[in-house]
């Protein structure tokens, strides 16, 4: 009943961005450049993919769903932040900042569900090999997907309703972050924002703990299975396959567990040192894993040779 009675809701809000950081403005432009190059990579994978049959696996169909997201993800991000940025148009409406906010982190959950999906199969490919090819089939593969797609969407639904129950005292707040933020809105508030903070830790624990709990332990198990056979070099080759996996979960969760982990515990972080590292984390990754995944993985770069005779490059004349 407080709510009803103390409700207010801001026309909008102020990004702030970087404070007092010189020439800040170069900094927005060379993530323009990752934009551009995480486009390129990802269709460029995704093209190969769909066009390759024999990528037609449940392997490949969370690789190009990855690839889907990543550049969804960016832009929900990167595009609003060029036009705030490097046009100094700072103001954001209170319904596109929801908006924005909602995308941006159901797709940053997809991710984070789409490598544990990764990890499961690699769990059922080495440790149940002569198996793996019934207990994930295609079809099954797509319903796992679309299960954590609507979970991720029901967890920010979530988040999103709770922020509209909110009373703010300013009628522009500013945001300290580089785009709408769902932790930084939320603090602003003047009323009592608990449920926001019971539900945040709840999507720490979904998103960042359990996923990287579950692909933990999937490679102990993974690790037992490998140190089992015999042969050298199938046991390496078996763990290669596991590597391009590992280096994307490294990437993706290290900086953001750092980053959420400080905040949630109420330890201040530097603005600047706070943006840097949160856009980074959420902008490299999408730019890397197809070019991670194309250098590191052999049936992926015999398709692009085959793509590539098959669709040779004309020289210019």
């Amino acid at each position: 009943m407080e709510w009803n009675v103390t409700f207010n809701r801001p026309t909008g809000f102020f990004i702030l961005g970087f404070q007092s950081l010189p020439d800040s403005k170069y900094y927005f432009l060379f993530l323009a450049f990752i934009y551009v190059g995480t486009l390129l990579g990802n269709f460029f994978l995704m093209m190969v993919i769909w066009q390759s049959e024999a990528l037609h696996t449940p392997k490949y169909m969370v690789v190009f769903s990855l690839s889907v997201v990543d550049v969804s993800h960016s832009t929900a991000l990167v595009p609003k932040c060029i036009h705030q940025f490097l046009f100094d148009s700072r103001f954001v409406t209170y319904d596109l900042c929801l908006t924005q906010m909602f995308f941006v982190h159901v797709f940053y959950v997809l991710e984070s569900f789409l490598l544990v999906i990764m990890a499961f199969e690699r769990l059922v490919s080495i440790c149940f090999p002569l198996r793996s090819n019934t207990i994930i089939t295609n079809r099954r593969m797509f319903c796992i997907i679309a299960f954590c797609l609507a979970l991720a969407f029901a967890i920010m639904l979530t988040l999103i309703i709770l922020i509209t129950h909110l009373s703010f005292c300013k009628p522009i707040p500013t945001v300290i972050s580089y785009y709408c933020d769902h932790g930084p809105v939320f603090k602003m508030a003047c009323s009592d924002n608990t449920p926001n903070w019971k539900a945040t830790t709840f999507y720490m624990i979904a998103v960042i703990f359990v996923p990287l709990a579950f692909i933990l332990m999937s490679y102990v198990c993974i690790i037992v299975a490998i140190s089992r056979i015999t042969s050298v070099e199938s046991r390496w080759k078996a763990f290669k396959t596991c590597t391009v996996h590992l280096t994307l979960v490294g990437i993706l969760f290290m900086p953001t567990l750092v980053t959420y982990t400080i905040a949630w515990i109420y330890i201040t972080i530097d603005v600047n040192t706070r943006i840097l590292n949160t856009s980074l984390s959420a902008l490299l990754p999408p730019l890397l894993n197809p070019i991670i995944y194309t250098l590191k993985t052999e049936e992926v770069l015999e398709q692009i040779k085959r793509f590539l005779r098959r669709h040779p490059v004309k020289p210019l004349r």
